[in-house]
């Protein structure tokens, strides 16, 4: 929880608040890709892509 503490800080004070939405798809890209390997939902994540 400390290292989101810390991103949280650093984009308030650098002002940098466009970071956050590319850094949430990036993790629901990982999250996807994590549960898509080798589970059921497999067929169904490579129709969105």
């Amino acid at each position: 929880m400390s290292f989101i503490r810390e991103l949280w800080e650093f984009l308030k004070v650098r002002k940098k608040f466009w970071l956050l939405p590319i850094i949430l798809i990036l993790l629901l890209l990982g999250v996807i890709i994590v549960l898509g390997q080798g589970s059921a939902v497999t067929p169904f994540i490579y129709t969105l892509f």
